[in-house]
């Protein structure tokens, strides 16, 4: 066994949700993962409904871990890198939820635990951004969250809020396709005010804006191309779409165009050759801030959270360190 006295003395945490763990494989996966790396005894944090992971995570850095493992859904995960932002303790992915979107965009594996786990003890690591938002509500009250993937004020979030969690667990996040044929019929476009990057403050209507650390959403659905979580930037899309198929223009632009055709040298010469569709527009910055006519259904990483009457978005550049398989 490869033991040094100092690799002894290194700890490991696990924070995870146990409604969507099998604990006992867990458990397993961690003691031969620690054991074979040489490491001590791993810290184990289970979370709550009044806790998503912040509290447990924010205990671990006490008690000294050196990694932490984020075993849940996405809401797990963003729960840790709130506590984590800017230790330089890093986080490893083991996804075990729904839509596993951080993992996804970053490429890991979304299946094989034994891998996800390994790369916890004996991986490197990979700095990201995290987007930081200030929520205020419409009595003036103020709170902040990072998100990893994406935030959303308008149709994602509407859809997220009135998801059915049955259905949600039986068919994962087709489910959100359920959810928005129910809202679509009663969705009005949204007046609101923006700065982007101290620029002067425009109006406009939308009925989605959403701002995203990175790009890709279960379903090959890529709806932020350009996109990366290392860039020190945020990508912002505002979708408007116009007249009875706008909608559709919308589907095709970010299923089709930017999930089919850009894989390929052939598609991105095809989307060159056609006329850029204004239903779907795109911004990159480092700080917005939004004032909306009246307070909007808001998500992060694809949990609801409140309603906004405001939000100020950020990049907070390389604030998070994430374990890869070495």
């Amino acid at each position: 066994m490869p033991t040094t006295s100092a690799s002894a003395e290194r700890h490991a945490a696990v924070v995870y949700n146990p409604i969507k763990v099998d604990l006992a494989r867990l458990e397993k996966g961690v003691a031969d993962a620690q054991h074979a790396a040489g490491w001590g005894e791993t810290l184990w944090f289970a979370t709550t409904e009044e806790d998503a992971g912040q509290g447990q995570t924010r205990a671990a850095i006490a008690q000294g871990a050196e990694v932490v493992l984020a075993v849940g859904g996405d809401g797990t995960v963003r729960a840790v890198a709130e506590a984590l932002r800017g230790t330089g303790v890093p986080i490893a992915l083991v996804p075990s939820g729904t839509g596993n979107l951080l993992a996804r965009n970053l490429n890991l594996t979304l299946t094989h635990q034994v891998e996800s786990i390994g790369a916890a003890f004996t991986g490197g690591e990979r700095r990201i951004d995290l987007g930081i938002a200030e929520i205020e509500r419409a009595d003036g009250t103020t709170e902040e969250h990072v998100f990893l993937v994406m935030a959303g004020l308008g149709l994602d979030a509407k859809m997220i809020a009135r998801t059915n969690p049955k259905l949600k667990k039986a068919v994962g996040w087709l489910a959100y396709v359920d959810a928005g044929v129910r809202v679509l019929p009663s969705l009005e476009p949204i007046r609101l005010r923006f700065s982007l990057d101290g620029s002067p403050e425009r109006s406009t209507s939308v009925h989605t804006v959403i701002i995203g650390n990175c790009g890709a959403l279960p379903g090959g659905i890529l709806l932020m191309p350009d996109a990366k979580p290392d860039d020190g930037l945020l990508d912002i899309a505002a979708l408007r779409p116009r007249g009875p198929f706008g909608w559709l223009k919308v589907w095709n632009k970010v299923a089709w165009e930017n999930g089919v055709l850009r894989k390929s040298a052939i598609g991105r010469s095809i989307i060159d050759l056609t006329a850029d569709v204004k239903d779907v527009l795109y911004f990159t910055g480092k700080d917005l801030r939004l004032t909306v006519e009246a307070p909007q259904d808001f998500q992060l990483d694809g949990d609801p959270f409140c309603e906004a009457a405001a939000v100020h978005a950020w990049v907070d550049p390389g604030a998070l360190a994430v374990k890869i398989p070495a």
